[in-house]
């Protein structure tokens, strides 16, 4: 039974090959259940630490995580996922959009002085000639 926050067998067989191979000799621990366990913490917003039990040890998923994000494994999965689903039809352009959106900042969130940029601050010393 696939769970909520799961790979269903067909999403895992597309993911799978994208996957690096352990580097290690000692065995790992099954890269389902920790591809799995990094879902189910995105997915639900909690601390990695109160990762169910039946994803493994939560620093092992958190390490794994993290090397991925490092070697640019999720990169290659999402291009990955996208161009599959384009080809097979599963991407409905028409519901694509691009937000335009435009936030006005705050002067001082830009780092911007009293006075304006054209203003010089000179100490009270002598002047320079």
């Amino acid at each position: 039974m696939v769970r909520r926050h799961e790979l269903t067998d067909e999403s895992w067989a597309v993911v799978e090959p994208l996957l690096p191979r352990s580097r290690m000799g000692r065995p790992v621990r099954d890269r389902r259940q920790v591809m799995n366990g990094i879902l189910w913490k995105l997915s639900t917003g909690a601390a990695w630490r109160d990762l169910p039990e039946r994803y493994g040890p939560w620093k092992t998923v958190y390490e794994r995580f993290r090397r991925w994000s490092a070697d640019g494994t999720w990169d290659r999965i999402l291009a990955h996922v996208q161009q599959h689903s384009d080809a097979v039809g599963q991407v409905d352009w028409s519901l694509v959009c691009v937000d335009s959106t435009t936030v006005r900042a705050h002067q001082h969130a830009a780092g911007a002085r009293k006075g304006g940029p054209g203003r010089v601050r000179r100490s009270a010393g002598p002047a320079a000639d």
